[in-house]
Formats: C-alpha cells, structure tokens, sequence
C-alpha cells in the first residue's frame, strides 16, 4: 500500500489542504506514488495531524468489512472527515470518499444504509501493513522490559500465555498495524525480539548442559562445543548489529553480540562495559525504539508513520537518519514530521511538504525548493522560511553593514585600515 493523495476539505483546524504524494512530470518516476514523503511545519499548522489522520484511517480500512444488499456492495464509512484519501494497493487504485470506495476510477463499494439488512463477507482490503512512530516514542513498559534479563522476560511471556492474553496475532507479518508510543501494548514487543529469546533460552540450555557434563573445567573442550553450537545457531542479533552499529558508532556506542545479560545488549566502546537500556540517553533510547521494530517486521510495501524522528539527537545523526531508514525498510513509503532541517535535506523538493500560516492565518501548502542535500541554512531560509540569525547575529550584520560605509565614506587613510581591519574580524567571526 502506498498513499497518493490527500484532499483534507475539513480535519480538525486544517481546511482545504490538499496533497499530491506522487513524483511530478518530468521525474523518471513521474505519476508513481513517493517513496518517501517530509512534512515540514510551523508549531501547530498540524504535521502531527496528518500522520494521525492517515494512521486513523488506514487502521479503518484494514477493519472495514465488505456487505451484500440486493446484490449491492457495501461497507459502513470508512472515512470520518470531510475529504478524500488515494492509495495504491495490490496494483489497483483506490480512492476513498463519504460516498464509497472507487476502485480504478468505478464507484466498486458504496456506504451502507443504517436500515440495510447485510450478510458480511470478508475484508476488502487485505495485507494492509502500518507502522507509527510517535514522537513520545518511549514507553517506560517497553524500557524496563528491555532492562530485564531475557530469561525474566520469558516468564513473562509465559505467565501472559498462562492468563489466556492473546498475543499470537502480533506475529500477524501479512497484515498489521503497531503504534509505537509511549502508552502502548508491550505485547508487540514480545513478538518483536522472539528470535532473540529463542537464541538467548537456547544459549542458556547449552551452557547448562555443558556444566553438567564438566566441560568448564577443561576450556578447549568448552570453546570447541561453544563453536559447534554457535555454528548451529546463529545469532539474530548479528544483522541487526550490522545495520546498526554504523549509526551507534557516532554515539560511541555498539550492540554487543556476546553479553547476554540484555535482549539487545549496548555497550560503551571507549569503556567496554555494556550500559542499561534504562541508562541510554533519551536520544539513543527513542532511535532503538524506532529502528529495531523496522529491522524486525516484515514492511514490504508498508507504510511508515514517523513523528519528529529527530529527537533528541545531534545532528550527525538525524543527517544520516531517512538513509539508514530505508535500508531497513527498503520497500515501504516513510510519511515523516519535522522540525529539522538536517532531516528535512534527506528529500528531494518534490518530497517536501511544508505547511505554513498564509495573511489570513490559514494554513496553506507549498512544495519544497532547496535540492536535496543542501547546506541547512539553505533549507531553512528556502523551505523552512526562518531568518536563521537572531538578534544578536542580526546586531552584528547591521554593524559590519556599518562599518562597510563607514569605509566608503572616510577619507582618513589609517581609520580606514582600521575599519577594513574591524570588518575583515567581524566577517569571519559570523562568515559574512
């Protein structure tokens, strides 16, 4: 699934807002749907808003029910605000509207009568995958179940089978949707890291049985059946390690693949000593929490919901942030919200959506201008429209400007050696 277009006539404070989410004529893509999408905003123009809208209604759709009446396909509404959303899924075109669905521009499902008597067959929109990342992405459930030993965790795990919890259906890779937010179903989580858990139980066997049989009192005995079961048994967190690390290490950080005293152990490079999940920085806790579930789910052709994905992190980070996203997810269409401008010149223009308060104290929409990869001043004063000087850098602008005229006007030759000198300081104290 991939979304096209969004026409919003009316959500919350947002009116008459319309976004075109495919590659514009002339791009070799020209009419496909964008692989990537940034929405860029003033505070409170409503970026979180669109992501929560898509997200509301593609969790809608995957529960929407096909009903035949007088041989009449019909579905209750799927949609909840005045507007229209597009999207291509299983290489048909839908549009969705208070109407019905139009499938390949035909009216295929009309919205059903309150009084119509139904027999429901099955859902018309099958094998519909959603990922959403809040920007409150840290859960402290999800933080202290990571902390805990993974042998804890899997009594925990059985002791939630044993109350008959249902968890089964998180392991659902076909069609699904996990929000990831601070008050959230750790239940998801438990899916996410059985691979490890299974290692991790099976390493513990292994080296019980080896203690039983004496073998740790005879070390080369014990690192040749510690090679043989390592070669039998691969350890998941490897990949992970290998898509990771390359991030962490400019936090000087990596996964430690033989600690087991954590599910994704992290340790210190400079120290050699691995760190609590609960001891990780806020940045470092929120960019786990975000990548490891993209490593984990299956997300071909999912769609990515990422609110702020920057926080919290220098911007060596977030520069490298949408490339290390994509590797994880190549196949999926990320929708993010941002504030930053390091994040923001990941996109091509035609990618960025920017929101913004017209006159009237409307918001309105435009596309993007800086190309991508440009230096973020650029992209701030072409996209994100902001003066990046403050007052004091303003101040000293307006001084050398000064200063320049000063050097015009006077005729003394030594106060103009000293002016030339003041402005020569002054500009490349603040690279004018």
């Amino acid at each position: 699934m991939k979304i096209t277009k969004l026409h919003i006539n009316e959500y919350r404070h947002l009116q008459e807002v319309h976004f075109d989410f495919t590659y514009p004529a002339g791009h070799s893509k020209a009419g496909e749907p964008l692989d990537k999408i940034c929405i860029i905003g003033q505070s409170a123009t409503g970026k979180t808003s669109v992501l929560e809208l898509l997200k509301h209604h593609i969790g809608k759709m995957r529960e929407v029910e096909v009903l035949v009446d007088d041989n009449k396909m019909l579905i209750d509404n799927c949609l909840d605000f005045n507007g229209k959303l597009e999207f291509l899924h299983n290489k048909h075109n839908y549009l969705a509207t208070n109407i019905g669905i139009y499938v390949d521009g035909n009216l295929e499902y009309q919205i059903a009568k309150i009084n119509s008597i139904f027999i429901t067959l099955e859902n018309f929109l099958p094998n519909i995958k959603l990922i959403y990342e809040s920007s409150d992405i840290i859960s402290n459930e999800t933080i202290q179940l990571l902390n805990a030993n993974p042998l804890t965790i899997l009594n925990l795990l059985a002791e939630q089978r044993g109350s008959n919890k249902n968890i089964s259906a998180k392991n659902n890779q076909e069609s699904y949707l996990y929000e990831f937010k601070q008050e959230m179903d750790t239940t998801i989580w438990f899916s996410l890291l059985s691979k490890i858990l299974a290692y991790r139980k099976s390493f513990t066997e292994m080296a019980a049985q080896l203690i039983n049989k004496g073998a740790i009192g005879d070390l080369t005995k014990l690192n040749e059946a510690y090679k043989q079961w390592a070669t039998e048994n691969k350890n998941p967190l490897e990949a992970f390690a290998t898509a990771f690390n390359p991030i962490l290490n400019k936090l000087n950080l990596e996964i430690d693949l033989i600690n087991t005293e954590y599910a994704i152990p992290i340790k210190s490079k400079k120290k050699d000593t691995v760190i609590p999940i609960s001891e990780l920085s806020t940045g470092t806790k929120g960019l786990l929490l975000s990548v490891f579930p993209l490593f984990e789910l299956e997300t071909n052709n999912a769609v990515i919901l990422i609110d702020e994905p920057e926080r919290s992190l220098f911007p060596d980070v977030q520069m490298e942030l949408m490339e290390m996203y994509q590797k994880l997810a190549p196949n999926a269409q990320f929708i993010v919200a941002t504030h930053s401008p390091f994040v923001a010149a990941s996109f091509e223009p035609e990618e960025r959506f920017i929101l913004y308060f017209n006159e009237e104290g409307n918001v309105v929409l435009r596309r993007g201008e800086s190309p991508i990869g440009d230096d973020p001043n650029n992209m701030i004063s072409k996209d994100f429209k902001v003066n990046y000087y403050n007052a004091f850098g303003n101040q000293a602008y307006q001084d050398y400007i000064n200063i320049k005229r000063q050097i015009v006007q006077t005729e003394d030759v030594e106060q103009k050696k000293k002016l030339m000198v003041a402005m020569a300081e002054l500009g490349d104290k603040y690279n004018f």
